[in-house]
This record gives C-alpha cells, structure tokens and sequence, in this order.
C-alpha cells in the first residue's frame, strides 16, 4: 500500500463535540495525524482522554465535528467500518485461543487464506520475539507478553488507525520502557496513524513525534517538541529540574 505524502494528514478531527448530559467532555477538539506518526497527548485522569479514543473508534457517536481518515469521512460509521484498531491496558486477549489464533483472529474475520495466515502470523511471532509462544494460552504469558501478543493481533490487519489508551501503564517499569521501544520499532515502519494517550511526561515525549495536550476537554495541539516543552503546563522544566537536583543534591533552584 502507497502511504500518502508526508504532508498529507492521514486522520484529520475538525470541531469535535461530546458531553454526556450536562458534562461537556470534549470541546471544539481539532488536530491532524500524519501517516507513519505518533501523536502523544498528554492529560489528566479525567481530562476526556478515554472518550477521545473512543469516539474516533467509533465506538461513541460524537455530538459535533468531522473525522476523516485516509481521506474518507468516517464519522457516522460503525466501528468495524473505520480501519481504526483500539488498545488500553487491559490485552484483552482470547481466553480460549493460543497466541497464534489470537494473533491470526482479525485476518480469519477477514477471509484470508490460510497460506496469508501463516505467514502473517508466523512473521509478527518472530519480529515480537514470540516465536516459541505460538501454542501458548494467554494465562501462561507475563504481561508484557500478552501487551505483545495484543499489538500482534492489531497490527497484522493492517489498520489505517491505531489508538492507545495508556497501554504500558500496568507494566512494571523495565517491562513498560521495553514495550514503548518495541511499540516505535513495530508500528513506525507500517506507516499508520497513531494516537497515543498517556498522563506520563517521559511516556509522552518517547513515544511522540507530535503532541497535544488534553485539559477540560479541550485540546492543545502544538506544532514541533521545543513548544510542547516550553509550554509550562506540561511539566517539562519541572521534571528536567527535578532530576537536574537528585544529580547534584546541592542545587537548590531549577537553573534558568
């Protein structure tokens, strides 16, 4: 598949709009995500971050505005009709199917032959290191296992749109830095448009080539990292003074 031009935005979300009764949970939300991009926003428990989600999924109907992905106007369409593929926390695997079934389950819906299957799974299994997991049921797997298996099963059909709703935040922390490495090195390569949520700063700015960030249901969107960090909302200068200080235990003040 030809990826569009780097200029081309791949998922474009103009004046999106959704309360639940009174509570107003997104406002006026517009940002644009390039193909092969990772868009991290940044945001409170609360912030509208989930819902976010959920409504370029498909899975809420937005109150207002315009979602386009890979130039289509997908708004009113049902979630199984985006190309959009959404992961949180939580792998939610198949309790009843092995690694390569879970994994192979999207490209079987599908209708793709068993000789595509094979090769498909076979090749997300070796490049995951899972290779020797095919036959494994999911309760036997850690949970940076299952987090692998679960990026396996979304990525193999090809999806215009990936959407993670804090995906490492359950992982111990060697576990979480070994999954956002292995998270850029898998899905930067298939060219798609992610969406990355997260309330973790050092998360964000691994994982991001772009920002935004998420406050009272309203969203900041910022043109290149040196204004996402100069913004003091963020934290930035906070976090590289906190950690400026635990290095040398007698500075006092954050340097200008």
């Amino acid at each position: 598949m030809t990826s569009p031009p780097a200029e081309t935005p791949s998922l474009e979300v103009r004046g999106l709009r959704k309360a639940f009764g009174a509570q107003r949970v997104l406002e006026d939300v517009s940002f644009d995500v390039r193909s092969g991009s990772v868009l991290a926003v940044l945001g409170a428990s609360g912030a509208g971050k989930t819902t976010l989600l959920r409504v370029l999924a498909g899975l809420e109907d937005a109150d207002a505005g315009e979602i386009t992905l890979a130039g289509q106007h997908v708004t009113g369409l049902p979630a199984e009709a985006r190309g959009a593929v959404c992961l949180s926390q939580e792998a939610l695997l198949f309790p009843h199917l092995d690694v390569f079934e879970n994994i192979a389950f999207g490209l079987r819906v599908r209708g793709a032959s068993a000789a595509d299957i094979e090769r498909e799974v076979q090749s997300w299994l070796h490049a995951l290191d899972l290779a020797g997991f095919a036959r494994r049921r999911p309760e036997t797997l850690s949970g940076g296992q299952r987090q692998r298996v679960a990026f396996a099963r979304a990525l193999v059909v090809k999806p215009a749109l990936l959407l993670l709703d804090e995906p490492f935040s359950s992982l111990d922390p060697s576990t979480r830095a070994a999954m956002q490495a292995l998270f850029l090195d898998s899905v930067r390569p298939q060219a798609i448009a992610t969406v990355f949520v997260t309330h973790d700063l050092g998360e964000a700015l691994r994982v991001g080539d772009a920002f935004a960030r998420l406050e009272n249901g309203r969203l900041t969107a910022y043109p290149d990292r040196a204004s996402f960090c100069a913004d003091p909302r963020n934290g930035v200068g906070e976090e590289a003074a906190f950690w400026r200080r635990l290095a040398d235990p007698g500075e006092s003040a954050p340097r200008p």
